[in-house]
């Protein structure tokens, strides 16, 4: 199989993937040295995948290590309901104000209009960051809900936005910091992209409700994720420039290509289709996880 050339890491990439799998921890074996003795000594691997969007490099796998590869599906979850979650704290601390507020302001929104934002708590966002994604939703024109956790660089719960940010964007624009029922987000009917890091889970989230993705990738197996979803146009890929930085310009240009532009529509399409192989739990759960569950009865002797 020859793999296409996107999917792949550019060099800068590729150095901080590198040094991030070489570096000793606690046990004083690297990552990359853990892999290699666990893929050496399993008699088979199982991983969260399906042969519908990976089928290809599945293939390949099972031929490059020589033993079965046994995908047990995306693992979608089911269709959360309004209302399950409660407790949540308001928009910069606690009580329940937090949940009501998103939803009514959710619920104040034109069908699949509002982009999610949201990079998780593992991806530690530099003051530039911050500020250029914050210019590029603003100079985008779309109506946006970005999750944001508090940066360790900021003093208060005013300065990790430009100036002026919040007054410019209130009329389309909901900011909440902390914990947020993303699910529950995703799900809602007015939500219809989503500009994240292109992380296994939160890319099986987004797909499954029908999400376009515009995917900013930063380290480990994002920007493998990203060129892969792109190569089956599933999402959009914001461009850096050579030393790894964004800009605004390509933040507003992505979106407003995921979400409005003709451009666009191919991608619009492929994803409401695969929506429904990313969402399908009778796929996932009845199919897949019934023949890893009847694998292991079977034993290691035949692969799935």
């Amino acid at each position: 199989m020859t793999f296409p050339l996107s999917v792949a890491y550019n060099r800068t990439e590729a150095v901080a993937f590198s040094k991030y799998v070489h570096q000793n921890n606690g046990s004083e074996v690297s990552g990359i040295e853990r892999f290699v003795k666990v893929i050496d000594a399993a008699k088979s691997i199982i991983c969260c995948s399906c042969y519908e969007i990976e089928g290809e490099y599945l293939n390949l796998y099972k031929k490059l290590v020589g033993k079965p590869v046994i995908p047990i599906g995306l693992l979608p979850v089911e269709m959360p309901q309004r209302g399950l979650l409660d407790g949540l704290g308001s928009v910069t601390g606690s009580g329940t104000g937090l949940r009501t507020a998103i939803f009514q302001w959710l619920d104040r929104q034109t069908t699949k209009s509002v982009v999610f934002v949201g990079f998780g708590s593992e991806c530690k966002l530099s003051k530039e960051q911050v500020f250029e994604i914050a210019y590029g939703l603003e100079d985008s024109k779309l109506s946006f809900l970005w999750g944001l956790r508090k940066p360790n660089w900021a003093y208060n719960d005013e300065d990790f936005l430009p100036i002026g940010f919040s007054e410019r964007s209130c009329d389309r624009g909901l900011v909440c910091m902390g914990w947020i029922p993303k699910q529950e987000i995703l799900a809602h009917s007015s939500i219809g992209g989503s500009l994240f890091h292109s992380g296994l889970g939160s890319t099986i989230e987004a797909l499954q409700f029908g999400n376009k993705l515009v995917v900013l990738p930063f380290n480990v197996d994002q920007p493998l994720n990203a060129r892969l979803l792109v190569d089956k146009g599933l999402a959009i890929e914001v461009k850096r420039n050579e030393d790894g930085t964004f800009t605004r310009y390509e933040i507003a240009k992505s979106l407003r290509q995921a979400m409005v532009l003709e451009e666009g529509k191919e991608l619009r399409i492929k994803t409401r289709e695969d929506a429904g192989i990313v969402g399908n739990l009778k796929l996932h759960q009845d199919h897949y996880i019934a023949a890893f569950v009847q694998f292991l009865k079977d034993g290691i002797r035949k692969a799935i």
